[in-house]
């Protein structure tokens, strides 16, 4: 019997996505361009459940039921049209590529044109949620021709995450909508990571709090409305971890660098390009750019010291100034992510429904979080809304806090001990 979809790529990303497919009712066959790692797959993880391996790409695309549905995970740009030039030969009309990898969207607007006017099917998939979203259940954003979409469809919204007003996925928009809205939740996920980066900085080096300390006060800001977020409990976690050999906090230990791999960068050149204003954004894709030049920061610190000194007010107020501060601005780093959003899909015809934006990243993605809620209420209330903070609840807040929060705040972190070669430092 034919198998319902194919996957080719088998590195943990595609291993988990197959694993999900299968799990979800729909017998899977896999392909990998190196036959030890279907091997591999094969003698473990897949052994007792309804696959079929195929070592050669002819053999793979024979082992689909028609019309075929064939999902690609590897790595973005050439190996991607290499692998859609070896298929074509070998599908039939009607038949479906998906590609789940963060490909740049106008790399994706080109193959939706080519292969539909051959009578092929494509889709451009953004997927989030990293291994464990992968096997248990991601965030999707398909985009294509809906017609595209609505074939696989039955199966998308099975292996998506599962929130309380339905599956974490729905039909983007056309062309490479999918994946625009994808490099764009990546670049909210720049904001937001670097926003906590900030606000631990300060608490660590201003306040000088422990990582015992951190790990209570992030963990209590985890159970609040504003921030519970995948980000906060992770980072919560992080604060518990003590390396073996050294006894030392393993928060400490951390090198300061950080790489990327495009797509805040193509979220930054997509903003200046369209003319929207997305400034924490771009703060954090320079601040991992600075990262990232370690030998030379360290060197510049012995010659460039920064302030010193510790604040010395009353260190719980400190800490809910720092929370007032970081909620704020993850609101900015959201409401920046929506409105270049809303102007893409004014300049590109997409079409999209923010609110709906909203709601399928409320389970399985990275940047998850409870207030996200708030955003698809807002957008529910007043789709033509020209920003989110404009929305009443989140203008109120604003309003509200910015006072202790955004004005103070600046203020006391000038008296911060930086850590030494920290990536806010030199």
């Amino acid at each position: 019997m034919a198998q319902s979809f194919g996957l080719i790529g088998l590195a943990v990303m595609g291993e988990n996505l197959a694993l999900n497919v299968e799990r979800n009712g729909f017998p899977v066959a896999v392909y990998n361009r190196t036959a030890s790692v279907t091997e591999a797959f094969m003698n473990t993880r897949a052994q007792g459940k309804n696959f079929v391996a195929a070592y050669s790409l002819p053999d793979f695309v024979q082992a689909l039921e028609r019309p075929r549905r064939i999902m690609i995970m590897v790595k973005a740009g050439g190996p991607v049209d290499a692998v859609i030039d070896q298929l074509k030969p070998l599908l039939d009309p009607g038949d479906m590529i998906i590609d789940g990898g963060n490909s740049l969207y106008e790399d994706t607007e080109r193959r939706v044109k080519t292969l539909e006017s051959t009578g092929l099917r494509f889709i451009g998939m953004g997927v989030s949620g990293g291994e464990e979203g992968a096997l248990n259940g991601p965030s999707l954003m398909p985009g294509g021709t809906e017609a595209a979409y609505r074939e696989i469809e039955p199966i998308v919204t099975k292996i998506a995450a599962q929130v309380d007003d339905g599956p974490c996925v729905t039909y983007i928009g056309p062309g490479g909508s999918g994946h625009y809205v994808k490099m764009v939740h990546n670049g909210i996920e720049y904001g937001d990571m670097q926003l906590i980066a900030e606000a631990y900085d300060l608490l660590r080096n201003a306040a000088g709090l422990s990582a015992a300390q951190l790990h209570e006060i992030f963990t209590e800001w985890n159970t609040t409305d504003e921030l519970d977020s995948f980000l906060i409990e992770i980072t919560a976690d992080i604060f518990k971890k003590i390396d073996p050999e050294t006894g030392t906090p393993l928060v400490d230990l951390v090198m300061d660098a950080a790489g990327q791999k495009g797509t805040g960068r193509w979220t930054v050149m997509s903003a200046l390009e369209l003319g929207v204003s997305i400034p924490t954004i771009i703060a954090a894709v320079n601040s991992r750019i600075i990262s990232s030049i370690k030998p030379e920061r360290v060197a510049a610190s012995k010659q460039l010291t920064g302030p010193t000194g510790t604040y010395e007010g009353d260190i719980k107020a400190f800490v809910n100034m720092v929370r007032d501060a970081l909620y704020c601005s993850k609101i900015c780093s959201y409401a920046q992510g929506m409105a270049l959003l809303a102007k893409a899909s004014q300049d590109y015809n997409y079409n999209l429904d923010l609110g709906e934006m909203a709601r399928i990243w409320k389970g399985g993605c990275i940047i998850r979080a409870r207030f996200l809620n708030k955003i698809k209420h807002a957008y529910d209330e007043n789709p033509a809304l020209p920003n989110l903070l404009l929305a009443p609840e989140f203008k109120q807040t604003i309003l509200d806090r910015q006072t202790a929060s955004l004005k103070k705040i600046p203020v006391s972190a000038t008296k911060a001990k930086p850590m030494p070669n920290s990536v806010s430092g030199c």
